[in-house]
């Protein structure tokens, strides 16, 4: 029941979307006498006990949220350190004739007719920026509301302030680094309802399932795992993978396979769906829309684990093997992170939450994050000709997954649902390419002068995001490119060099 308000603390009002992890944790440190059975009340206690900048420091989990303190005529935003869950306002400036005020949405598409009503110019749909509060005065007797100030709360490779379980003194790199994941997916277990994984059997969903299949009996989920993958065709290279990781930990999996077609026909439904025009967002995100309707109708599964974010942190893109430096590596890898919500995070969280589906990213612990880039930088760099090197060799010799997938070659999720003789990138070019004219084409940086779209597949993504969302191009504030590559102008994996000589 939303907006949330305790009998405690009459004059705080709370609305919330997502789940804290370390609730129970919280609530005993401090003493605090809960009055519901839900995660969310710790916010507003934590809030009570030490204000805002507190608050949103303890919290271990992923969150969005607007607070409202009547007593002291304040509203403040938040959103958590890697913008896993959504959050975009529309601020309208006060004038003559209308008073100031702020709308508030997990999606763009909620705002866009409040934007279309206010005067041109005076108003602007914005993504409030992940690990940041944002605090606005309300003026009770105008209605008005006048911003204060936004101030980051966590840097991505600080150690979080809230109690973790730490790995024993005297642990090696190898030893941190499997302690710490496995506590992120430890942490992400409570549930009231039933678990399930993504399972592309690449490395990244492979140790996760293995790693949630071993939790289960300890949190009392006495039903099987069921894991999912999809591909466009049977002997696509993550269909195989999957099936092979499923086999070694015994999970119910469901191997679902679409025709070029039925991926083909969801582009224009889809691109309103996830709210941007980035062309490796949407190919990932037409595979996991699929992935979801398929979860969604046939499973009681209503809990997703994946693999999300384990490239970023662990320097997996291939482009990483042409980094100029280790220390330039480590600067991408903490570029990438901060902007994640942009890219694989947005299509992670609407394609779940658009089936009804929650989505949970272990690799995007604080802690974990924390301890994998405190490794040094000659650690965290691919080692032996292996991206991901070092967090292969710590689950090395356990039998968690198979040695075959443990040591797996970086595959795009894009990519690796298709066979290697026609990947589903060549086929959305392909089918593009006649339905843009050349002519339409040729005045592509008249139409567009922001992210001019330089082929006509992006030129067709652009398109249809500017019917749906006109004068919104600013959400996307740049294409997802590799780097180090020289005049790279497709963002598949496929393209690049070293993946071919691999």
């Amino acid at each position: 029941m939303q907006p949330l308000k305790l009998k405690k603390h009459e004059h705080l009002f709370l609305v919330f979307n997502g789940e804290i992890y370390n609730y129970k944790l919280l609530r005993d440190q401090f003493g605090f006498e809960f009055e519901t059975n839900c995660d969310t009340e710790i916010i507003i206690h934590l809030y009570a006990y030490g204000g805002i900048e507190f608050c949103v420091k303890h919290l271990h989990g992923v969150f969005a949220f607007i607070l409202a303190d009547v007593r002291n005529n304040k509203v403040f935003y938040a959103r958590d350190t890697f913008g896993v869950r959504p959050l975009f306002t529309l601020d309208q400036l006060p004038n003559s004739s209308t008073p100031g005020y702020s709308v508030v949405a997990s999606e763009v598409k909620a705002l866009m007719t409040a934007y279309k009503n206010c005067p041109r110019g005076t108003a602007r749909v914005n993504i409030h920026p992940p690990a940041h509060f944002s605090d606005y005065d309300l003026c009770p007797r105008s209605g008005n509301i006048t911003f204060v100030r936004r101030e980051r709360f966590h840097e991505i490779w600080e150690k979080p302030v809230y109690s973790v379980n730490e790995f024993p003194a005297g642990s090696g790199t190898l030893e941190k680094v499997r302690h710490a994941l496995e506590n992120a997916v430890d942490v992400r277990m409570m549930a009231d309802c039933k678990l399930g994984c993504l399972l592309s059997g690449g490395l990244d969903s492979s140790l996760i399932c293995a790693l949630v299949k071993k939790q289960m009996s300890k949190w009392g989920c006495n039903y099987p795992l069921e894991t999912f993958a999809i591909g466009l065709d049977k002997n696509s290279s993550d269909l195989c993978a999957a099936q092979k990781v499923a086999d070694h930990i015994g999970s119910t999996h469901h191997a679902i396979v679409k025709t070029k077609e039925e991926f083909l026909s969801c582009l224009d439904q889809l691109i309103y769906q996830i709210e941007t025009y980035d062309v490796t967002t949407i190919r990932s995100s037409v595979v996991m829309h699929f992935l979801c309707q398929y979860i969604k109708q046939n499973s009681q599964c209503k809990i997703l684990f994946s693999g999300e974010g384990s490239d970023e942190v662990t320097q997996g893109y291939i482009y990483f093997f042409n980094a100029p430096s280790d220390r330039e590596a480590y600067e991408e890898s903490i570029r990438l992170l901060n902007d994640l919500y942009l890219f694989d995070v947005l299509r992670a969280d609407r394609t779940t939450a658009a089936h009804g589906l929650e989505l949970r990213v272990p690799f995007l612990d604080h802690y974990f994050v924390h301890t994998y880039l405190q490794l040094p930088n000659e650690e965290k760099k691919p080692i032996n000709n292996m991206e991901k090197y070092t967090l292969r060799k710590a689950f090395d010799n356990l039998n968690l997954i198979p040695d075959e997938i443990l040591w797996r070659r970086k595959e795009a999720c894009s990519d690796g649902v298709s066979p290697q003789e026609r990947s589903w990138f060549s086929i959305l070019k392909e089918h593009l390419e006649n339905q843009i004219s050349d002519a339409e084409f040729s005045i592509a940086s008249d139409l567009y002068p922001y992210n001019t779209p330089k082929t006509k597949e992006a030129f067709y993504y652009r398109k249809k995001f500017e019917e749906f969302y006109p004068d919104q191009s600013h959400l996307t504030p740049y294409h997802w490119m590799p780097k180090w590559c020289g005049e790279q102008t497709d963002p598949s994996a496929r393209t690049l060099s070293h993946y071919h000589n691999a």
